[in-house]
């Protein structure tokens, strides 16, 4: 007979009454006073449960002193019993960590294809989203917007050429206006007055061309004009469309985009609105067209649509292969370009619908926003604090401005020499000088924003913080 413990023949042998194992009685008496456990069943154990077996034996001498061998030896005995112990304790443990560890795989391996199986659902269920068709047919003004697939119609054509002609010839010979600001006076700009939390939320903030009316609003979809020269809220525009996500203005009336996809336009007393497209889901951004009375958005359904504002229609819709996140019409107003979250910067033909280039960037992209020189093209990325320049000539990248914090928005001025850029550490500008074909930063101050727009002859910066506070930076008098 063996000890079930220690694998030696025992020499005071017991038995367990509930398994029946043959073990040596000190062993079995310290394992049960430690866990009070059989360790071969796991089934209670007490001393009274053990069964002595009755064998001939001879009997041991009283022991020695330790200055002995037989002292010793019986030392050695005490710790191998003990180290014995200890062994089968961690061995059963380790079979119990091996059944714990394989149930664990087994039950990570089924979440892995269940998350694999949802995962493919979900892209799945993007791309039917993408290609659902935005509208068609009811009538009154909260009809669904009727889309042009063949291609842009030939009088958006007509109208788009004719700006790009007149626009083009005039760029090259155009000078900067007499009164328009300097670096020394960029440079002098500070806060002057900062308004009470009007939206929260806000995100877009858009100037009319006087640059006395600020258009922004919030996520519980109210979006409001600002008076800056009397720093007061006007009107407040009440839509039930979710948050309102990007903003501008058709002459004298405002336009809003909002995160159900819904696109108004209102009224100049902002009373009322007419709904002039839809996209299937969120409107990401909205851009006023050069001549006047397009407009192009785009939405989380992956496409970009334009409309044509005096007729109140959507006249052509264009699907991408991407989740679009920005967008802005060149000066001259041939081409769009639109930011995406992971292909960069798509730059559209507008009078042919097409694909015209691609500027691959390292992330999303945050914002975009084109020169008034006509050949530059700045580009913000999510999370980071540089701005990049692309040349449409070389269809390259030029400069890389480090502009020290994360960036929210980026703006040119009407000149084409400040670069505005606004974050939630502050405001930052940098100016390219044409003789030194360098750059140098002109302004830092400590105003965080999510937008920002360049008042008349660049005199000011008007902030717009993500609380919905407007913050208008200009020279003390």
């Amino acid at each position: 007979m063996l000890c079930a413990i220690s694998g030696e023949v025992p020499q005071v042998p017991v038995a367990s009454a509930k398994s029946g194992t043959v073990f040596e009685k000190r062993l079995i008496e310290a394992y049960i006073a430690e866990h009070g456990k059989d360790p071969v069943t796991g089934e209670e154990l007490t001393a009274d449960d053990l069964i002595e077996l009755k064998s001939s034996r001879t009997v041991r001498p009283r022991p020695p002193t330790l200055t002995s061998i037989p002292s010793l030896l019986s030392v050695f005995q005490n710790e191998w019993d003990a180290l014995a112990l200890q062994v089968y304790t961690l061995q059963q443990q380790l079979a119990q960590t091996r059944q714990e560890l394989s149930t664990a795989l087994y039950q990570n391996d089924a979440a892995v294809r269940v998350i694999g199986r949802l995962m493919k659902e979900r892209d799945e269920a993007r791309d039917a989203l993408a290609k659902v068709s935005i509208g068609a047919g009811a009538s009154g003004a909260e009809d669904e917007m009727q889309i042009d697939s063949q291609g842009m119609p030939d009088y958006v054509v007509e109208k788009i050429t004719k700006t790009h002609q007149e626009l083009s010839a005039s760029r090259k010979k155009r000078a900067p206006p007499a009164n328009w600001a300097n670096g020394e006076t960029v440079s002098a700009l500070v806060p002057v007055h900062t308004s009470e939390d009007l939206y929260p939320g806000a995100k877009s903030i858009a100037l009319d061309t006087t640059g006395e009316l600020a258009l922004f609003g919030g996520a519980d979809g109210v979006a409001g004009i600002y008076s800056i020269p009397q720093k007061q809220l006007l009107v407040p525009l009440k839509g039930e469309d979710g948050r309102i996500t990007d903003v501008v203005w058709f002459g004298t009336r405002p336009i809003t985009g909002a995160a159900n996809g819904a696109i108004r336009v209102w009224d100049e007393k902002g009373s009322s609105s007419t709904k002039v497209g839809s996209h299937a889901g969120e409107v990401t951004a909205i851009t006023l067209h050069p001549c006047g009375d397009l407009l192009a958005s785009v939405g989380a359904d992956k496409s970009w649509v334009t409309y044509d504002l005096n007729s109140g229609k959507a006249v052509c819709q264009v699907y991408t292969e991407h989740e679009l996140t920005s967008a802005h019409f060149h000066p001259d107003g041939h081409l769009i370009g639109l930011g995406t979250t992971d292909a960069g910067v798509l730059i559209y033909d507008v009078r042919e619908a097409k694909l015209a280039a691609t500027f691959t960037v390292s992330g999303p992209v945050q914002s975009l926003h084109f020169s008034e020189n006509g050949y530059w093209l700045a580009v913000s990325l999510r999370g980071e604090s540089t701005v990049e320049i692309w040349d449409l000539r070389k269809t390259a990248q030029v400069k890389v401005l480090d502009m020290g914090s994360k960036v929210e928005d980026i703006k040119w001025d009407y000149t084409g020499q400040f670069l505005a850029a606004v974050g939630p550490s502050g405001t930052c500008v940098q100016q390219y000088s044409k003789a030194t074909k360098g750059w140098t930063e002109v302004l830092r101050r400590g105003v965080p924003a999510v937008a920002a727009a360049w008042g008349p002859t660049a005199s000011s910066l008007i902030n717009l913080s993500r609380a919905g506070a407007v913050t208008i930076l200009g020279v003390n008098a």
